[in-house]
């Protein structure tokens, strides 16, 4: 007889059975997630950009950020994609669409862990890990802040599930192999799961190379699309991050980050104690085990993230799973009181030493910064970015600009924003912080980032020694002045902002054969060949990488 059974045939009143009780327990635990994501509610300057190429979707110009340029400036496609399909409801803004999804999302993550240990233990049981989750800061600001860890968090709790549950092993593949297209770093938990998944059923190989098939079915067609669409095997923002490098002391520094401010040892080390005591699937609990090391190391590896403990978060999660809820009895009610002190403390008082600073360096509070930069407690729409004084001169001067220009800020002594003449029939921005401005600006407005985020030029360019995590590359003005202004003056009172020399050398250094390489992949006609010479092209192109000085990177230019 299964627990559910015998809950409806248990003739003691409701309040006597312990089922009742593990549910009563898995809703309120939910819903004191989803009331304090929402009470921290928000829609950073990143998630801004996602929906600068979820706006391109559904206007019919495809999976771009600038009309006419191939780039990937989204990490998750699996993101981009939900919300262009959530976005074709009528009505309500897309940033609180993004915002909404996304905290579902969570929550429905939360749920299917919480589900998945109630049957992985098969009777009552306590949310403890879940209080983790609701504890931390990070787990409730990225909820909804129009990333994809909402998306991570739901597909994390669903493979969990679908593991525990033991059935249905070819669908458990195919949600298991959309791993690298929520984020390319969750393919590391994808392989550990569909390990898993081997182990616990115990196929014979052929239906075991059934499973792998319908597994890696879906990202593969989406690999060979992105080769050919975008020139690249990965997404852009991984070349402007460099995600390949490693850095492993301000990985290090950035794991500390999450752990020391909220002595996040003592709920884990209560935590593992009681799993070892309840004693259940070792497979299951090994591949949590292997898939958060996994997952944590890659992020130390690449130096972290400069947004507080955002990276970190999926490792965590997928550590908490198999405790999410565990058993209460004798030997475990201690661990589990200890957690739950834990989480009053750790919710009520325990918080980074940063807080308040309002600091845009190394690694940040994002959501308080930019609440205290745009003025707004819930900054969600991009007109609530105008509160940022940047931010609001850029929207300005795309506003102001009514012929086709390149506009470049300049950051010496006279901080404004210069307009150079141009040949090409549309206005093109060298900017800075660019989600808001992206969603505020005409689509046809071109929008290059010095960071390489949504640019094919910068994220080609080296990277700044000691940059700031994720922002780690720049590449000047003078770059986009060369590749489409024309002439050395900007038309705003004849002034010049960059030296000529500097201008020739940008010149010189765009007839570089892999800059031609590169944007010729992204900015040529999508023909066939086009797509073919992309696509047997991808490996080569990733690689490609030159200086940020346009002196130094004009060195490869052929002689005129």
């Amino acid at each position: 007889m299964t627990a559910a059974a015998g809950a409806l045939d248990d003739p003691h009143p409701w309040y006597r059975r312990p089922m009742a009780w593990t549910w009563a327990a898995t809703a309120a635990v939910l819903v004191l997630y989803t009331v304090l994501a929402w009470h921290r509610r928000w829609m950073s300057d990143d998630g801004l950009l996602v929906l600068r190429t979820v706006r391109q979707i559904l206007a019919g110009n495809g999976p771009v950020f600038n009309i006419g340029e191939r780039v990937e400036a989204s990490t998750s496609p699996l993101w981009t994609w939900l919300l262009a399909g959530v976005g074709t409801i009528p009505g309500p803004p897309l940033e609180w669409i993004a915002v909404i999804t996304g905290l579902l999302c969570a929550v429905g993550g939360l749920f299917f862990g919480l589900d998945g240990c109630r049957r992985l233990y098969a009777g009552p049981v306590a949310p403890a890990g879940a209080l983790v989750v609701c504890a931390l800061p990070p787990f409730r600001d990225f909820a909804t802040s129009g990333l994809e860890t909402g998306l991570v968090l739901l597909w994390l709790g669903l493979s969990w599930w679908l593991l525990v549950r033991g059935k249905a092993p070819v669908a458990t593949a195919i949600v298991l192999g959309l791993g690298p297209l929520v984020r390319p770093d969750l393919a590391l938990f994808s392989v550990i799961g569909f390990v898993a998944l081997v182990l616990l059923r115990r196929p014979r190989w052929f239906a075991a190379l059934g499973w792998l098939g319908a597994g890696i079915a879906i990202p593969l067609a989406y690999q060979v699309f992105r080769m050919g669409y975008y020139g690249l095997l990965t997404p852009n923002t991984a070349l402007a991050k460099e995600a390949a490098n490693a850095d492993w002391p301000r990985g290090f520094e950035y794991l500390a980050d999450l752990l020391d401010p909220y002595v996040l040892w003592i709920p884990l080390l209560l935590l593992v104690i009681a799993a070892i005591l309840v004693r259940r699937s070792r497979i299951l609990l090994l591949a949590s085990l292997a898939g958060a090391v996994l997952l944590a190391l890659y992020v130390v590896r690449v130096g972290g993230d400069f947004m507080h403990g955002r990276m970190l978060l999926p490792a965590l999660f997928v550590l908490l799973l198999p405790v999410m809820a565990i058993p209460v009895t004798r030997k475990t009610i201690a661990f589990v009181a200890g957690v739950a002190v834990w989480a009053i403390v750790a919710g009520g008082w325990l918080r980074v030493p940063y807080e308040g600073t309002h600091l845009a360096v190394s690694v940040t509070d994002e959501r308080a910064y930019w609440s205290w930069a745009t003025g707004h407690e819930h900054p969600v729409l991009a007109t609530d970015y105008l509160g940022q004084d940047v931010i609001r001169r850029a929207v300005e001067a795309v506003e102001a600009t009514k012929q086709p220009a390149v506009l470049v800020y300049s950051y010496g002594d006279v901080k404004q924003w210069f307009r150079f003449p141009t040949d090409r029939p549309y206005v093109t921005m060298a900017a800075d912080s660019m989600g808001a401005i992206s969603n505020i600006a005409p689509l046809d407005v071109r929008i290059h980032d010095g960071y390489g985020l949504a640019s094919d030029l910068a994220s080609h360019s080296s990277s700044i020694p000691n940059g700031r995590p994720g922002h780690s590359k720049w590449l000047v003005g003078a770059w986009e002045v060369a590749e489409a202004g024309r002439g050395d003056y900007a038309t705003d009172g004849q002034i010049r902002i960059f030296q000529p020399a500097e201008l020739d050398a940008a010149r010189q250094a765009l007839r570089c054969p892999d800059v031609q390489d590169v944007l010729a992949s992204t900015r040529e006609p999508l023909t066939w060949s086009r797509f073919i010479d992309n696509f047997t092209g991808a490996v080569h192109r990733t690689e490609i990488r030159y200086p940020r000085d346009p002196w130094a990177a004009a060195q490869c230019a052929p002689a005129k």
